[in-house]
């Protein structure tokens, strides 16, 4: 019904501020329908309405992932604050004056889009909105129950070093990055991927140390990824890896912090994905995943006898199977004569040829394996143990596999767990299967055509630029200090040339530091 003209005649003033009035109430309650009409079906959803000195404010939150307490704490604090200086902030009062005056040390942020505060509060922010204001202030309130607190990594042990590992928190993997560089130069630059999730991604680098080149490409590649949906670190390597056809990892995965840390001071850059204990380090070499960051906390001989250990459990790894099964179908003579006897008189009953044998075998090694992770830790080891031992038993019994069979499967199991990558043992058993049929097609010929070509596929493929065999090929006899071998730290004073990082000497002062020797005359200088 229209106004009456003569009342608004006789008391223009208190019906102006009047109608003033019922405007902004209708456009405060419209403002906050827009929220409850967005998560009108998420029951966890919560809007607590007050009065902030002569304005209406309004609190969201998810009661799933805020921290009631803590929220109660940080308003009380800031209303205290506000009616101390009520005179300051009432008349020309802004979200920037009540975050800086009222709310100081609250972890509070001032934000206008609308779309931008949404995601803000989904994140396990409360969002406060004050009538008349555009935007509103995001509280950081994340209750910290929904996270994993930091703990020893499970994939990654070491005896002696540092035992904190990687959680699904973005923040506490960021801090645990910040606390062990103190570099002014350590930047972190923030992506949001995925058009139903909105995961935060960080780009972690030492500005200085870093190629530009790399990390101008690690940007495109970021930005060009598009997933509808990531969860974790390893959805996003599909997205920006250089060839996924490859059995090799082109990018190396850890939930070590040292390891990361370690990796960022060379020249490397890394990337973290919010939920996700996995942080992406890049570029990388094959080489990086036979070191470990327990290989410098450890004296330099044991580290690099160590490393040998890898390596050669590496070749065991591939090329046992293969070469057992070479040597029995196609090159006997070259194994000893009693060593040949025993082997033939095991497999004389055998129902199988010695390569659907070594199959049968590998596959029932593979689910067992298979088993032992997915089964509950209460007794997936058990599983592992207790059916690898019954099943080779039994089978040997039986007569379907020979007793030098289940060594070697055994052999080749044990050696695979050696490297200190998860993702290095997983190509390594692919591969075998490979090298295993060509070793039963052409003997010694077939698997070294075999690994003809996987090597050459290795030197085809790139990490961001940088060739996967360096520094093996292209080479470089100085970046070998810290490869096959482990040089003390006090020599070890470039980074890896092919990082071709702007700072390439990282440390010029270090010397060795035995006492000098002794002059002629039995003085020391």
């Amino acid at each position: 019904m229209a106004a009456d003209p003569v009342e608004a005649q006789q008391a223009p003033e208190s019906f102006r501020e009047r109608m003033t009035n019922v405007d902004a109430a209708a456009i405060w309650n419209e403002r906050l329908n827009k929220y409850r009409n967005t998560f009108v079906q998420s029951a966890d959803f919560r809007i607590n309405q007050f009065r902030l000195g002569n304005k209406e404010c309004a609190v969201l939150w998810f009661a799933s992932m805020a921290d009631q307490a803590v929220l109660s704490d940080k308003l009380q604090h800031a209303m205290d604050n506000f009616f101390q200086q009520k005179e300051e902030l009432q008349d020309n009062l802004t979200l920037e004056e009540l975050c800086n005056r009222a709310m100081p040390g609250a972890g509070c942020a001032v934000e206008r889009d609308q779309s931008r505060l949404i995601d803000e509060c989904l994140r396990g922010k409360a969002i406060l909105l004050i009538d008349g204001l555009e935007g509103g202030i995001c509280i950081g309130v994340v209750n910290s129950n929904t996270y994993r607190q930091v703990e020893e990594p499970s994939t990654q042990t070491i005896i002696k070093g540092p035992k904190e590992g990687f959680t699904e928190s973005i923040d506490i993997n960021l801090g645990l990055v910040r606390r062990r560089i103190t570099h002014p130069g350590l930047c972190f630059e923030k992506f949001v991927l995925g058009s139903d999730t909105s995961t935060t991604v960080y780009l972690a680098f030492i500005q200085g140390i870093v190629n530009p080149g790399i990390l101008e490409e690690a940007r495109k590649r970021l930005a060009k990824a598009k997933p509808n949906a990531l969860f974790d670190s390893g959805m996003l390597e599909d997205y920006i890896v250089d060839k996924t056809l490859t059995p090799f990892p082109l990018i190396y995965t850890t939930e070590r912090p040292d390891g990361v840390c370690g990796h960022l001071v060379s020249g490397k850059a890394a990337i973290l994905v919010d939920g996700s204990p996995f942080v992406l380090t890049i570029p990388t070499v094959f080489s990086d995943f036979f070191q470990s960051s327990e290989d410098y906390y450890q004296p330099f001989l044991i580290s690099t006898f160590v490393r040998f250990i890898r390596y050669l459990s590496f070749l065991i790894a591939l090329l046992f199977p293969a070469i057992y099964i070479s040597a029995i179908t196609y090159h006997m003579e070259l194994i000893p004569t009693e060593l040949l006897f025993t082997i033939s008189s095991q497999r004389e009953n055998l129902p199988f040829p010695v390569f659907v044998e070594a199959m049968l075998m590998e596959i029932t090694f593979e689910i067992l394996r298979e088993a032992g992770v997915r089964m509950p830790r209460a007794v997936g080891p058990t599983v592992s143990i207790v059916g690898g031992l019954v099943i080779g038993t039994a089978a040997v019994e039986a007569g379907i596999v020979s007793n030098i069979m289940v060594i070697i499967v055994a052999l080749t199991a044990i050696s695979s767990f050696v490297s200190p990558i998860y993702n290095l043992s997983v190509s390594s058993r692919l591969l075998r299967f490979g090298l295993l049929t060509l070793g039963a097609l052409a003997g010694f010929y077939g698997v070294m055509m075999g690994m003809m070509v996987m090597i050459g596929h290795m030197c085809s493929i790139r990490s961001f630029g940088v060739p996967y065999t360096a520094p093996f090929g292209p080479l470089n006899i100085k970046d070998h200090e810290d490869i096959l071998l482990r040089f003390p730290l006090w020599l070890l004073k470039k980074r890896p040339a092919y990082l071709q990082s702007p700072s390439p000497v990282k440390q010029p002062d270090a010397h060795n530091p035995s006492p000098p020797k002794k002059k002629k005359g039995g003085q020391r200088p």
